[in-house]
């Protein structure tokens, strides 16, 4: 499965929703060292309930917007 996401790094607390076809990641940590998608990528195996090594950031490492692969999902799509 590939999910577009958004994310908002640096906010005071953790959340996802979907809205306009992207999911909306807010995370806690800062986009520096990889930090933010070490946290969006394990964020995203405890939403889809997945090992974190069944996500994949395709494209936008260093973005807010980002394309996301999930294998082996078993969680509905929304």
């Amino acid at each position: 499965m590939i999910i577009k996401v958004k994310v908002v790094p640096k906010s005071s607390k953790i959340s996802i929703a979907k809205k306009d076809g992207f999911y909306h990641v807010k995370l806690t940590a800062a986009p520096e060292k990889g930090k933010a998608n070490a946290q969006l990528i394990d964020v995203l195996s405890k939403f889809f309930n997945v090992k974190k090594s069944q996500i994949r950031i395709l494209k936008g490492e260093t973005s807010k917007e980002k394309i996301i692969e999930i294998n082996h999902c078993s969680t509905k799509i929304l």
